[in-house]
């Protein structure tokens, strides 16, 4: 019996290869795969407001990139030492308002650059369930550690799912027409929710993913929630913590994201990119001996021969 998840494969002239552009956006797991990207020297960006959880983050950070809208002094807050914004993860967070703005408007500049450009745009989204700041009737990004009681917590409906898939799907066709967008459910468990609450947040997520892009003849579904649940189903491809899939179970799912989008050609070329980026994490026990040096020189010329076919590609 063939245990492994059908995915739709997209036709050959849409996949991904070397002259491509990729945004990734969305929870920890679009980190996850935005970092194989990067490795193998893709052309790409990875979340520019950090990590975002749920779809309604998503869509803020789209509409304020995509609709070239900018943050003030009062979309800022002040708390633990630290400057924040609740549309964006505290990665960005900042001791200095000046500094905190400046990352915060830089970011949807450049990413509004990078999405008009981009041939594929991935999506993941963690969770269903969102927390709303009471003192301002609002769902955050981000709760930076302020007290629970300053929130509510609330399970987004399908239909709400759906149409926050939909408005992004809209804000970036208005930019980018021709761009393949890739959705996914990240297989991240949201134990902290609890077992039946995680199910129901990530069940939300799929069947509103699956009714909104059925309007979109470029938008299409990647079953990274799935592969995980049904390929990898043992505690054995889990970290410690029982939660986050291991380097294993990661690796694992971004073969079978290559398999099914990845241009046949470019794999020759990742396996050249692999093969230099080993190298260049290599440590000597001498340095200075000959074997070592003749290696170098053999590595240089490795990395002159991708650079001649792809300049944009740096080591």
């Amino acid at each position: 019996m063939n245990l492994q998840t059908k995915i739709p494969l997209p036709s050959q002239e849409t996949k991904i290869c070397y002259k491509s552009e990729v945004v990734m956006l969305g929870s920890c797991f679009a980190e996850n795969i935005g970092a194989r990207f990067e490795y193998f020297k893709f052309r790409n960006l990875v979340n520019p407001f950090g990590i975002l959880f749920h779809p309604k983050a998503i869509e803020t950070f789209l509409w304020m990139a995509l609709q070239d809208e900018r943050y003030t002094d009062a979309d800022l807050f002040f708390h633990n030492e630290q400057w924040h914004c609740f549309d964006a993860h505290s990665s960005l967070s900042s001791p200095h308002k000046d500094a905190l703005l400046e990352r915060l408007n830089s970011a949807l500049v450049a990413s509004k650059e990078k999405i008009n450009s981009a041939t594929h745009i991935g999506i993941t989204l963690g969770t269903a369930w969102v927390y709303r700041l009471l003192a301002l009737d609002m769902i955050v990004a981000n709760c930076h550690k302020i007290p629970q009681r300053e929130f509510t917590k609330e399970l987004l409906a399908i239909d709400e799912v759906m149409q926050c898939v939909q408005n992004c799907i809209h804000l970036v066709r208005n930019q980018n027409p021709s761009a393949q967008l890739i959705f996914t459910v990240s297989p991240v468990r949201h134990i902290k929710d609890g077992f039946v609450e995680n199910n129901q947040s990530k069940s939300h997520l799929i069947a509103a993913i699956h009714q909104a892009i059925q309007k979109d003849e470029n938008s299409f579904y990647f079953p990274s929630y799935e592969i995980m649940m049904d390929e990898l189903r043992d505690y054995r491809f889990y970290n410690e913590d029982m939660i986050h899939p291991s380097d294993t179970a990661v690796q694992y799912i971004w073969e079978r994201f290559c398999q099914s989008w990845v241009a046949q050609e470019s794999i020759a070329t990742m396996k050249k990119v692999a093969e230099i980026q080993k190298g260049i994490a290599h440590r000597p026990f001498n340095p200075e001996s000959k074997q070592h040096v003749s290696f170098l020189k053999a590595l240089e010329l490795k990395k002159s021969h991708i650079q001649k076919e792809f300049p944009f590609i740096s080591f």
